[in-house]
């Protein structure tokens, strides 16, 4: 962690965010081996998208002025997490068509393929968002919309801790596992309703996709 100044001259924490660059650069991956169907942009877009994530991050690490550079990461993030989310909520709907059709354009591979894609997205996507989400975003300068173990803990290291991205990806994975929010507390009405789309999405993705292209896999 890194402490620097904001405009009113107050310390904030600075996260390393190589973990965020190595998820999105995950979520481009993704998006690549989606099979070309379920696209709905040209393939350049997604590599503009990541770039222009990626850079604001290198510069609130490198800047000396975070605040700015704060600003301008959580506004492409919330961007780049709508596009991402888009293109998979999208390709399960494209999916789910085909099965209704009972249409054979899609085998069982590409089905299986296309759902763990979705799923993984799925996960990835929403860490991003509550990381930027909560308590305003990586520099806890607003309410929190969760409310972490740690937290919970009454002893003087207790009140130092702060959650990092990796804390987000845990709870955006067990939050798409375990349909529901295993040990970290939502806390505002916005928590609660982006968990439920992201349980639902997952809950689509491996109870009708992934179990639809295994039962053709086994015929």
């Amino acid at each position: 962690m890194l402490l620097t100044m904001n405009e009113p001259g107050q310390p904030i924490r600075i996260e390393r965010r190589w973990p965020v660059a190595i998820t999105a650069l995950a979520v481009l991956f993704l998006l690549e081996v989606l099979p070309w169907r379920v696209r709905l942009f040209p393939p350049w877009v997604p590599y503009i998208g990541v770039i222009a994530l990626i850079v604001p991050m290198a510069a609130v690490n490198l800047s000396g002025t975070t605040a700015r550079w704060l600003r301008i990461e959580h506004a492409t993030t919330l961007v780049f997490c709508a596009f991402a989310e888009g293109v998979t909520v999208t390709a399960l709907a494209r999916l789910l068509a085909v099965m209704i059709r009972g249409s054979r354009e899609i085998g069982g591979n590409q089905l299986l393929t296309s759902s763990v894609a979705a799923w993984a997205m799925n996960v990835l996507t929403f860490s991003l968002l509550y990381w930027q989400l909560d308590r305003g975003g990586p520099a806890f300068a607003a309410k929190r919309d969760w409310l972490f173990p740690q937290e919970g803990v009454r002893e003087k290291t207790a009140s130092e801790w702060q959650p990092g991205f990796v804390d987000y990806l845990y709870l955006a994975y067990s939050t798409a596992t375990a349909f529901s929010s295993t040990d970290v507390l939502p806390l505002t009405s916005r928590a609660k309703m982006l968990m439920m789309f992201e349980s639902a999405i997952s809950l689509v993705t491996i109870l009708v996709v992934a179990s639809r292209a295994i039962n053709l896999l086994g015929t």
